[in-house]
Formats: C-alpha cells, structure tokens, sequence
C-alpha cells in the first residue's frame, strides 16, 4: 500500500509512520496545509491519513481539493474531534471513513485495509483472475491451485496490475506506486523492468497464461490476451 499521513502532532505521526513502514508499506507524509496539498496534487495514493486541525488550513479544505482534482484516493479522517457535524462534514465531502483519537494502530490498519479493498476490490480480500487468485490479507498468491513465492515488491506489483487490469500503467506510475515520491526524477527504469520480468517468469512458471505486455515507451498491460 501507498499511504500519505497528513499529520502535525510529531509523536502521532511518527508511530503512524513506524507502524506502516514496518508493515511493508511505502509511507509519506506532510506535517502542515501547503506541504499536504502540494503532495494531493502531485502524487495518487492508495490512502491518505487525514487530520483535520493542521498548521496553515483546515483538513476538509483539502478533501474539496481532492473531489476537484477528481482523485479516487481513499481517505481515512483521524481527527481528535469529537463532533457529529465534522464527521458528517468530513464524509459529504468525500472521506470513506473518519477515525477519532485517541486509536489503537491495529484499528487504523484495518480501517485502511478496508478502504482500500471497497476502492479497488469491491471489498474482497481474495482477487481470483482466471487462474490466478491473490490473497490480499495473507499476501498468498496461487496459480491453479499451487502457492508460488514472490517479494514483497512483486506481490504489490501484482496486486497494482490486478486493480488496473487492461489499462495501460506508465512506468513512473508504477515507480512512484512501490517506491514513493522520491522515485519521480529517476530517468532509469530498469528496476521496474527487472521486476516485471520476475513476476512475468513465476507466474508462466506456474502454469499462468502471459497477460503481461509491453507497451513501447509507455509503460505495461496486465490483462485478458
């Protein structure tokens, strides 16, 4: 997962960060209004952390931002406001979900885990792709029927082909959705070809038909033949 904590209380956010780092997920974050905005408007995530009270401008500010930028981010609202009209607020305006403080981190990731599913999955934790069936929650992927063993980084790859399947991905697309923000400069995509690669080589392996296909100078497919 990509996740933006838009956060400025330092102790919060840095268990925040901690928590889903160490989970495997590619994690940024901005502590103020100008810095969260310009992240919204440059990068897509799968969810963003949201609180409402931040240095320079007001959460839901930003969520207005979101629906006219016509992003489908999931948004997840923690926020140590208690009151029913920021929440109703909060959701009219388009957050999938609104989380008070204090909170446990494990509630936080399933909230997120379940955004996430309803955005890309229509809630499913298992993706079943003709013979392919992905486990999302266990991170277990089968090819008819037999376990194959990937990275952690071509599990994600696959699961980001599978909820854009037969669209065409560019390849900064994919950098910036496994290794975050801090790839978008990069001119050298070859990592993301060694990755594909891997992945292509597993699942023909296993028994799989080839969905994956190049598309020159763009980017990939990954999708019915």
């Amino acid at each position: 997962m990509k996740i933006l904590v838009i956060e400025d209380e330092p102790a919060l956010l840095e268990s925040i960060l901690a928590y889903f780092t160490g989970e495997g997920n590619i994690c940024e974050h901005a502590a103020d209004f100008a810095s969260a905005n310009e992240k919204i408007s440059l990068y897509n995530y799968d969810c963003i952390l949201l609180d409402l009270g931040l240095p320079g401008g007001e959460g839901l500010e930003l969520l207005t931002k979101l629906k006219q930028l016509k992003k489908r981010d999931g948004v997840l609202i923690i926020s140590a406001r208690h009151s029913l009209d920021d929440k109703l607020a909060g959701l009219d305006l388009g957050a999938d979900d609104y989380l008070v403080k204090p909170f446990h981190l494990s509630e936080l990731k399933a909230r997120v885990t379940a955004i996430i599913r309803r955005k890309n999955f229509d809630g499913n934790n298992v993706i079943v792709f003709n013979e392919i069936t992905v486990d999302v929650s266990a991170m277990k992927v089968t090819v008819k029927g037999n376990l194959i063993s990937l990275t952690k980084k071509e599990f994600d790859l696959l699961v980001y082909f599978l909820s854009n399947r037969n669209k065409v991905v560019t390849k900064n697309a994919m950098a910036e959705h496994l290794w975050g923000d801090e790839m978008d400069l990069s001119d050298d995509f070859d990592f993301i070809y060694t990755h594909v690669k891997n992945l292509r080589k597993k699942l023909l392996e296993a028994g799989a038909a080839d969905y994956l296909r190049s598309v020159y100078g763009i980017g990939y497919k990954f999708g019915d033949i």
